[in-house]
């Protein structure tokens, strides 16, 4: 009865060791790809602060900047990937620029 064993154990080892080589290269690129994306909201999410501080302190409306600012938020509060943090930062950093063109002069 041993040498049936003998085989079986061998296909276990196997898959026990592609299991492992696949976890090895699985959890790191996880990991790092889910700190991309937290890093990259963490940027828009302060570009939109800097711009609505740009926008409380422009002495006129701009009704573009406004538009790009709430679309910016908008995208925000749908809390997508990595490109869609990358969309709503630069709505919000181009809102920043036109307000802080306004109140430069």
């Amino acid at each position: 009865m041993e040498p049936m064993l003998s085989p079986f154990i061998w296909l276990i080892g196997i898959a026990l060791a592609f299991a492992a080589g696949f976890a090895t290269v699985l959890v790191p690129r996880r990991r790092a790809s889910a700190l991309d994306r937290r890093t990259a909201w963490s940027a828009a999410r302060a570009a939109i602060d800097t711009a609505a501080v740009s926008r409380d302190a422009a002495p006129a409306r701009v009704t573009e900047a406004e538009q790009l600012l709430a679309r910016a938020e908008s995208i925000a509060a749908g809390h997508g990937g990595r490109a869609a943090a990358d969309q709503a930062a630069e709505c919000a950093q181009r809102a920043d620029r036109l307000w802080r063109a306004t109140r430069n002069g």
